[in-house]
C-alpha cells in the first residue's frame, strides 16, 4: 500500500527555474508552451504542484532534487506494466519487480488489447512489453506509445524468445532496450532499477 504524501508543496516559477537550473523567463515559458502544468494565482503568478514537476522532470531525464521527493506519493515515479501473454512468466516479473522496488505499483496486461486500455488508465513510467502478443502485436503498441505525448513517454522494454532481429525491429519502432527470452533477471532488474526513483 502506497503511502500518502506528508503535506502539499507547491513551488514558484522562480523555484522550478532554481531547481532545473535555468533563468526565471524559461520556466515561465515551460508553463506558457504548456510544457510543464501549473495553475494561476490571483495575483496573475504561476505555481506548480511537486507532482507535476516531478512529471516534468522525469520526461526530460533531468535530475530529481531530494527536496521534491520528499512531497510525493512513495508510488509516484514507480509504475511499472508488464506485458506479456506467459501469465507464468508475468508473475514471475512481478514478483521479482515488487521484491526489489519498495512501492512499486506493478500492472499486469496479457493481450495487445487490454494493454492499449491499461497503459492510459495507468500511465506507467515504465512498460515491459512482448513482441508477439494475441490482439495487437509488441511493434503497434510500441508505435502507439511513443507516439501518444499524453503518455509521457515511458521507458519501453522489449522481450521476446522470438530472436536478435525482431529486437532490432522493435528498437527501430521506438523500444529503449530488448531482452532476449529467457531472461537474464539480474541484468533486467538493474535497468528497471535506473528509470525508477528506488
Amino acid at each position: 500500500m502506497a503511502k500518502k504524501r506528508k503535506k502539499i508543496r507547491i513551488f514558484s516559477a522562480l523555484e522550478v527555474a532554481n531547481i532545473c537550473g535555468v533563468v526565471n523567463q524559461t520556466a515561465i515559458n515551460w508553463i506558457k508552451g504548456s510544457h510543464l502544468k501549473a495553475f494561476t494565482t490571483p495575483g496573475g503568478q504561476y505555481r506548480v504542484y511537486a507532482d507535476d514537476l516531478y512529471k516534468f522532470l522525469q520526461k526530460r531525464n533531468m535530475k530529481v532534487p531530494d527536496e521534491l521527493l520528499e512531497y510525493i506519493d512513495q508510488s509516484f515515479g514507480k509504475k511499472i506494466l508488464i506485458v506479456d501473454d506467459d501469465r507464468e512468466l508475468s508473475d514471475v516479473m512481478k514478483g521479482l519487480i515488487s521484491t526489489a522496488i519498495e512501492e512499486a505499483e506493478v500492472g499486469q496486461a496479457f493481450d495487445g488489447f487490454e494493454a492499449g486500455q491499461l497503459v492510459y488508465e495507468m500511465q506507467p513510467n515504465v512498460v515491459i512489453l512482448d513482441i508477439d502478443l494475441p490482439g495487437v502485436d509488441g511493434y503497434k503498441l510500441c508505435r502507439k506509445i511513443k507516439g501518444d505525448e499524453k503518455l509521457g513517454n515511458p521507458f519501453i522494454i522489449s522481450v521476446s524468445g522470438m530472436g536478435e532481429e525482431e529486437g532490432k525491429k522493435m528498437l527501430a519502432e521506438g523500444a529503449d532496450l530488448f531482452f532476449s527470452k529467457p531472461l537474464d533477471f539480474e541484468d533486467f532488474l538493474s535497468h528497471i532499477k535506473e528509470k525508477v526513483p528506488v
